[in-house]
């Protein structure tokens, strides 16, 4: 057999992404053909993942993974219910939760080791560890792209439609938070950032809105001058366009969409379903999240934050350490629990009431849990060292615990799974093989995780 014919031939997907990535020149035939002997991915069980991001760190002792016989200054102040699955109890505010949780998977046993919530943040929102965890961590080019980029990069959609959304906020703890752009792969992978409200009367895209005095052509042709220019420049300062060149490209190509238009329709929904889903930002930020995987967006980051920071009983993320009069129970017992009971048992029915949630994996999760131990403000501090994150849909078994927490849900007691993992699960479940490397700024191969898939809470 010729090379180039055993190359076309038997080469697997992971080694042609590596040499994609490197080009031929470097590559020895030895490398090659070790490449050659690599399993090739799973097939793909989802076409499109909804990341709704818990910004803060919610409580997995006090929602998921509650622990009833634990003694006092640990024991949830809330009650357990029994939920549709046998032998699963959750927090008696999450009554409508407790309906769907057949469809669910919980993961009890992530962990990893950042405390603050930047750093520990961009290590959920990368699965790559930070150079350092400290809360002065500061978003740069040098750490990894987010999940959505990453996809974006690997296997963007050609439709005209964007493959990686962002909403409803820029998530930041003092400075922006790491692990929400693409980072080294060049702004042509970051998302579609929308900051508008989606609850809001009047909610458009104004990031791809024109003004009023210059259309579509127009802005064509302002995009030729600016090409002219551009070759016109030296190399080097090409060079640094060239990101952002690709970026105003495929902005330009949403701009004269009806498909993206129609994505971002919220007025074409019922009012009733509307209504179900709540009208709140999160409440429609999730029913947005159901008209993008319809139309196809493959990777959609829903942000459950604030857009002012600080926690509050009406506005605020999970970061309820009890400090500055934000007691933890009154704002879960007043705002988080009852906006989540409210959002995400309609978000999982209604995909699966539309055959979508098949082919969709939810994944619910915050940076880190909260501490077993209540504060002397009867609250809970950052706690990564064991938490729950849950799983539905695209591909992921339904009504399943994967792994156990030990009495008090402070360490993983049976099957830990590390931030490494889980984002190898993910990826193996969109059919993207974790080995497969990327390139930083510097031209090193990276693997785009560097965990293993965990295959047990694979349907």
């Amino acid at each position: 057999m010729a090379f180039f014919d055993y190359l076309d031939s038997s080469l697997p997907r992971r080694a042609a992404l590596r040499i994609g990535g490197a080009g031929m020149l470097g590559l020895t035939l030895p490398k090659i053909l070790r490449a050659a002997d690599a399993q090739p991915a799973r097939p793909a069980r989802a076409k499109s993942i909804v990341f709704l991001y818990q910004f803060g760190g919610p409580s997995h002792v006090d929602t998921f993974d509650m622990k009833p016989e634990a003694p006092d200054g640990v024991r949830s102040h809330f009650e357990q219910i029994a939920s549709s699955v046998p032998g699963l109890p959750i927090c008696e505010l999450l009554p409508e939760t407790a309906k769907v949780m057949d469809k669910v998977t919980l993961v009890r046993t992530v962990h990893h080791n950042m405390k603050n919530h930047n750093s520990a943040s961009y290590y959920a929102l990368t699965g790559h560890a930070p150079p350092l965890d400290d809360i002065r961590l500061r978003d740069s080019v040098e750490l990894f792209p987010a999940y959505g980029s990453v996809v974006d990069r690997l296997a963007p959609l050609s439709n005209g439609l964007p493959t990686f959304v962002a909403y409803p906020y820029v998530i930041r703890d003092g400075a922006v938070t790491p692990g929400q752009h693409a980072s080294f792969l060049g702004k042509a992978h970051d998302p579609l950032l929308i900051t508008e409200d989606p609850n809001s009367r009047n909610f458009k895209l104004s990031e791809l809105s024109l003004p009023a005095n210059l259309t579509p052509e127009r802005l064509e042709n302002r995009r030729e001058i600016q090409r002219l220019i551009n070759r016109q420049t030296e190399s080097a300062e090409r060079a640094a366009a060239a990101g952002l060149d690709a970026y105003y490209e495929k902005t330009l190509s949403m701009l004269s969409s009806t498909a993206v238009r129609n994505a971002f329709d919220l007025s074409a929904e019922p009012e009733d379903l509307r209504r179900r889903y709540g009208r709140t930002t999160y409440g429609q930020s999730c029913l947005l999240a159901r008209r993008l995987v319809e139309a196809g967006v493959k990777f959609v980051n829903v942000y459950f934050a604030s857009s002012i920071g600080g926690q509050s009983t009406t506005d605020g993320g999970w970061d309820t350490h009890g400090f500055n009069n934000t007691f933890m129970y009154p704002i879960l017992k007043a705002r988080h629990l009852p906006l989540t009971d409210h959002t995400l048992p309609v978000f999982l029915n209604d995909l699966d009431e539309r055959g979508l949630l098949d082919s969709t994996l939810v994944v619910w999760m915050g940076e880190f849990g909260r501490t077993p131990k209540l504060n002397s403000q009867t609250s809970r501090d950052h706690w990564p060292q064991c938490y729950t994150v849950l799983l539905a849909g695209g591909g992921a078994k339904r009504g399943y615990v994967h792994g156990r927490s030990d009495r008090q849900g402070a360490f993983p007691d049976r099957d830990g799974v590390p931030i490494e993992d889980l984002s190898a699960t993910m990826f193996a479940l969109l059919g993207l093989d974790p080995a497969t490397e990327v390139y930083d700024r510097l031209n090193r191969p990276l693997p785009i995780s560097s965990g293993r898939p965990v295959t047990g809470v694979m349907a």
